[in-house]
C-alpha cells in the first residue's frame, strides 16, 4: 500500500481536516463547527469465528473501536457486505447482520443503510461516523516522554483464531478471546478521558508493535514495552510456537521488526504475540505517569481484567519501539 500511494499527489490542505492518513491514525477527523468534529472510519473483513452472530458482533465492535480510540462517540454506521453468489444459506447473513445491529444498539449508534456486493469470499463490517469536540480529541500524535502505556485487552486473538481454523483448538477453548473481541471499548475510553489520557490508538491488524510504531512516529517518541507485562490470552505462546501464526503476523514482523529493538531475553512466544494482528483489540493509552495506577485500577474495577501498564514513552531514540 505504501508503494501504491507513493505516486499520488499531495492532497490540498484544508484547515478543517484535523486528522488524515499521514499519521496512520485510527480514523479521519473533520471539523464542521468550532465545537464539533466528525470522526470517520471503515473496517470489514472475513469471518474470524464460526458462529455468524458472534462474527457480526466482533466485526461491528472492531469498526466502532476506531471512534473510541479517537476519544469520540459513534453516531451512525453503514453496513458493508460481500456475499458469495451461491453456496451459503441466506440465514447466515441474517445472523451476521443481527449481531452487528445488536452491537450498534449497545453503542447507541444508528445503522442508517449500507452496501452489498457479490464476492467469492464472505466479508462484513461497518463504515462509522462519530463525533467529538475538536479540542478533546485523542490522536496517536500526543504521546509525551514519561507517559505510562496502558493496554486494555489481552493479546493473541490472531493466533487463537488461526489455531481454531487449523483445528488445533475448539471454540470453547477460545471463548474468553471471543468475548473480548465482542466487547465495546466505550467504558474503557470513558475511564481514559476521566483519568487524563492524552494519546491513544487501538491495537488491531498491525499488532501491538505496528500500532505502537505509528504512535511513536506521529508523536516523535520511542515506545518501550516490558515484554513480561504484556497480557496474553491462555495458550497464545504455546500455539504460536506450534506454528499457528496468521499471515498478518508474519507480514507485521517482516515490516516492523527492523524498526524495533528486541532484547535477547524476550522469548519467541512473546515476540509472536507482540506482532500478532488483533481483531477488535484493546486501546493503547498514553497517560501521565502519576495517573496510571488510577487508570489501571478503574479499568479493572469496570471489568477490564486484562488491563495493565505495559511500558513507558521515552524520548525519540534510534528505533520507534523497544521490547525489553
Amino acid at each position: 500500500m505504501h508503494r501504491a500511494l507513493e505516486g499520488l499527489p499531495e492532497p490540498p490542505r484544508d484547515p478543517d481536516v484535523l486528522v488524515d492518513a499521514r499519521t496512520f491514525d485510527d480514523a479521519g477527523v473533520y471539523r464542521i463547527a468550532p465545537d464539533l468534529a466528525l470522526i470517520q472510519t471503515v473496517d470489514f473483513f472475513t469471518p474470524v469465528v464460526d458462529d455468524p452472530h458472534d462474527f457480526g458482533e466482533i466485526a461491528a465492535a472492531n469498526a466502532l473501536s476506531d471512534v473510541y480510540a479517537m476519544g469520540g462517540t459513534p453516531r451512525t454506521a453503514l453496513a458493508l457486505v460481500c456475499w458469495p453468489p451461491s453456496g451459503l444459506d441466506p440465514s447466515i447473513l441474517g445472523r451476521i447482520l443481527a449481531g452487528g445491529a445488536e452491537k450498534c444498539r449497545e453503542a447507541g449508534c444508528a445503522i442508517v443503510g449500507g452496501h452489498s456486493i457479490q464476492d467469492e469470499e464472505l466479508k462484513y463490517g461497518l463504515a462509522v461516523t462519530g463525533t467529538a469536540h475538536p479540542d478533546r480529541l485523542w490522536t496517536n500524535a500526543a504521546a509525551t516522554p514519561g507517559d505510562a502505556l496502558v493496554l486494555t485487552k489481552a493479546l493473541g486473538t490472531g493466533i487463537l483464531t488461526t489455531a481454531l481454523k487449523n483445528g488445533a483448538v475448539e471454540a470453547r477453548e477460545i471463548a474468553a478471546a471471543v468475548e473480548s473481541m465482542k466487547r465495546l471499548s466505550a467504558s474503557a475510553a470513558a475511564i481514559g478521558r476521566e483519568t487524563g489520557v492524552r494519546s491513544a490508538t487501538d491495537v488491531t491488524g498491525f499488532g501491538l508493535v505496528g500500532h505502537a510504531t505509528h504512535m511513536a512516529d506521529a508523536s516523535g517518541v520511542t515506545l518501550a514495552f516490558d515484554a513480561a507485562s504484556l497480557p496474553l490470552f491462555e495458550r497464545v505462546e504455546e500455539l504460536g510456537l506450534a506454528g499457528h501464526v496468521p499471515g498478518g503476523g508474519r507480514s507485521n514482523r517482516a515490516y516492523f521488526e527492523s524498526r524495533t529493538r528486541i532484547a535477547d531475553s524476550v522469548a519467541e512466544g512473546l515476540r509472536l504475540a507482540a506482532f500478532d494482528p488483533q481483531t477488535s483489540g484493546g486501546l493503547l493509552l498514553a497517560v501521565p505517569p502519576e495517573r496510571h495506577l488510577e487508570l489501571v485500577d478503574r479499568l479493572r474495577d469496570a471489568g477490564w481484567r486484562a488491563a495493565a501498564r505495559i511500558g513507558v514513552v521515552e524520548p525519540r531514540g534510534d528505533v520507534a519501539v523497544e521490547l525489553r
